[in-house]
């Protein structure tokens, strides 16, 4: 299957209320965020943001260094048309994250629903070793996958469960965590959906 074309196909066809990733209130990606105690002028990275309403709360917050990345050119045309001049400083990407460069340095680098669609090693190790490249000593990762709690498919695709530990060991030994948290995620279709969400750091190297 070619990804790219599946995720073109989901944005051309589907509308927000039509996809169960769909989320009005990124609050807990929001908390993780400012719990990093970034400022403002920090150079953040949405991983697999498409749509996603958490750039919109960003720019609101004062944020001023936001690159989107999505796959599917369709899902951050529909975010440009939505959020207009608002964002006229954003940086978008689209991109395949396994294929993903980067001359940026990020402080954040934030992913919820996109790590768990990698469900071979191959991919997996080179979304780390992308991460790892392309954030700064002092940078920080938050991640949210679907949980060993929640669904075992997404949009028609296999996904990669997780459980805190799980976490742990993919991103050890370069990345250390600092907090964890569980969220029921209700879709636009009043089901459930049961994510874990983690917060890493920098391991510093100590000489």
């Amino acid at each position: 299957m070619d990804k790219q074309l599946h995720w073109e196909t989901i944005y051309h066809e589907k509308q927000p209320n039509e996809v169960s990733w769909t989320q009005s209130n990124p609050s807990l990606s929001l908390k993780l965020i400012q719990n990093t105690q970034k400022p403002k002028s920090a150079k953040i990275i949405d991983v697999g943001g498409g749509e996603s309403l958490l750039v919109d709360y960003l720019l609101d917050f004062g944020f001023e260094n936001i690159t989107i990345l999505d796959i599917s050119k369709n899902a951050l045309d529909r975010c440009k048309n939505r959020i207009r001049n608002k964002g006229k400083n954003l940086k978008w990407v689209v991109s395949d994250i396994t294929e993903f460069h980067s001359e940026t340095s990020f402080e954040i680098w934030h992913d919820r629903a996109v790590f768990h669609f990698l469900t071979d090693p191959t991919s997996i190790a080179k979304y780390k070793s992308i991460l790892l490249k392309s954030l700064n000593p002092d940078g920080e990762f938050i991640i949210g996958t679907f949980s060993t709690d929640g669904p075992k498919k997404c949009s028609g695709l296999e996904i990669k469960q997780y459980t805190e530990k799980s976490l742990i060991e993919s991103f050890s030994p370069e990345l250390e965590p600092v907090e964890f948290h569980r969220e029921d995620h209700i879709t636009p279709f009043n089901t459930i959906q049961n994510f874990v969400f983690g917060r890493f750091k920098m391991k510093k190297i100590v000489c």
